[in-house]
């Protein structure tokens, strides 16, 4: 776990994938080009990947899934996270904020490792900072009964496997439908925004692999 947490902090001070690992998972859409509107500056938020170590060795992330409410990301998987409070004084701490709100796990400073790039989420309007942690054993998770309909964990050598990158048709809304590039962790479709970050994540950590 040391080896990876020091890669991960000296390769996070230099020059990112960013853009390039983004558009890799990038939905495009099929059929009438669809644009949502939207009034104002993109809003802040940030998101959680927190990696800790299992006893036999495995370095794993939780992820979460959304209940299936209305809205463009009801029903998805995401990274524990969420808007920007103006009480934050960093979008570090909105990060640490939103991940003990959401999975009831309170990530200390020194437990930060860094950051990814930013990713404008077009859907909605936000514009999110990726944070990347440490913690030293297996937490004992909490789902937020309102924002969270179950948490679920993947290991890396699981994100970084060749069978689990596929692409599928999804339909979003009632008539917006997409061929999504997604990852298939544990049968479940994880796509759009959180498939773009761990695109990034993904993309460093086949570097540390070689």
């Amino acid at each position: 776990m040391k080896d990876i947490v020091k890669f991960l902090q000296e390769r996070l001070q230099t020059t990112l994938p960013g853009d390039a690992a983004h558009q890799r998972m990038l939905a495009k859409q099929l059929g009438p080009n669809f644009r949502l509107k939207h009034e104002g500056s993109p809003r802040k938020g940030a998101v959680m990947i927190m990696l800790y170590q299992q006893e036999n060795g495995e370095i794993c992330f939780p992820l979460t899934q959304r209940h299936n409410y209305v809205g463009v990301h009801g029903g998805q998987i995401s990274l524990p996270g969420g808007k920007r409070d103006e009480s934050d004084a960093s979008l570090i701490e909105t990060a640490i904020r939103e991940t003990h709100e959401e999975i009831g796990v309170r990530i200390q400073g020194h437990q930060i490792i860094g950051s990814l790039s930013d990713l404008h989420i077009t859907a909605s309007n936000f514009v999110v900072k990726p944070i990347i942690s440490f913690i030293e054993k297996t937490p004992d998770f909490v789902a937020d009964p309102y924002e969270v309909a179950h948490i679920f964990s993947t290991n890396i050598d699981q994100l970084l496997a060749t069978d689990t990158l596929k692409e599928t048709e999804l339909t979003v809304g009632p008539e917006v439908r997409l061929k999504a590039p997604y990852f298939d962790i544990d049968g479940k479709i994880v796509w759009g925004a959180t498939a773009m970050i761990l695109s990034e994540f993904m993309t460093i950590l086949k570097e540390y692999k070689k």
